[in-house]
């Protein structure tokens, strides 16, 4: 599943799968895992920029992104691991204004987190590089200052429960991605910023992935106007 950018169907990201990222916006800390839909056409790769939409307030969010190796429904825990062909580095992005006005209206987080580019993502890594996906440190830095730098141990809910989850409502295709949740610690990017995030697996051995991207102002296209 090297070329999951381009064959997978769908990005599907968990949801406040970090209790302090729950908490650090204000949110309820989920007793069972909720998911929402990105188009793939946010994905974004090196040496492209990420894009900023006017009027929006961006947010990263750094996470280990799960790629799924064969179709799977209705998948048993156990047998969890055989669905999965490897994994990614990946950010999550999310016009956090847009966010919290549509939260309040009840409606979906689509626009939030379906921009084009909002959806960073590096190589992908064969599963046997990982050996352990639940002991895997994640960071992100825009110029130059950490922000996030937790551990996937903190995950509320582990690997094998979210694809038993989501199998259990959608069918998982070859090269779809899994984005598992993001450390404490998100904030604001904006245009002439740019962002690094990295992954590891034995922090002697360094960082098995990074990423970088500069950001720039998204020229055209939608404009966030506050409703009155």
């Amino acid at each position: 599943m090297k070329n999951f950018v381009t064959a997978g169907r769908t990005i599907i990201a968990i949801g406040r799968n970090y209790r302090d990222h729950a908490l650090e916006l204000g949110n309820k800390v989920p007793t069972s895992p909720f998911f929402f839909l990105k188009p793939t056409s946010s994905y974004v790769t090196k040496p492209s920029p990420i894009e900023i939409p006017r009027g929006c307030t961006v947010h990263h969010e750094v996470e280990l992104g799960v790629v799924i190796g064969q179709r799977g429904r209705d998948i048993d825990p156990a047998e969890a691991d055989s669905y999965i062909a490897g994994y990614a580095l990946a950010l999550d992005l999310t016009a956090r204004n847009v966010q919290e006005e549509v939260k309040k209206k009840g409606l979906p987080w689509t626009t939030a987190k379906g921009f084009d580019t909002f959806t960073p993502v590096g190589t992908f890594i064969p599963k046997h590089l990982v050996p352990n996906p639940h002991h895997v440190r994640l960071w992100c830095a825009v110029d130059d200052v950490v922000r996030q730098d937790g551990y996937t141990s903190d995950m509320i809910f582990q690997i094998p429960q979210l694809l038993a989850h989501v199998s259990s409502i959608m069918t998982l295709q070859p090269g779809d991605l899994l984005l598992t949740g993001t450390p404490k610690g998100v904030g604001a990017i904006t245009p002439g910023q740019v962002i690094t995030a990295g992954l590891s697996v034995d922090a002697k051995a360094g960082d098995l992935e990074q990423l970088h991207f500069p950001i720039v102002q998204r020229n055209g296209g939608f404009e966030y106007r506050p409703a009155k």
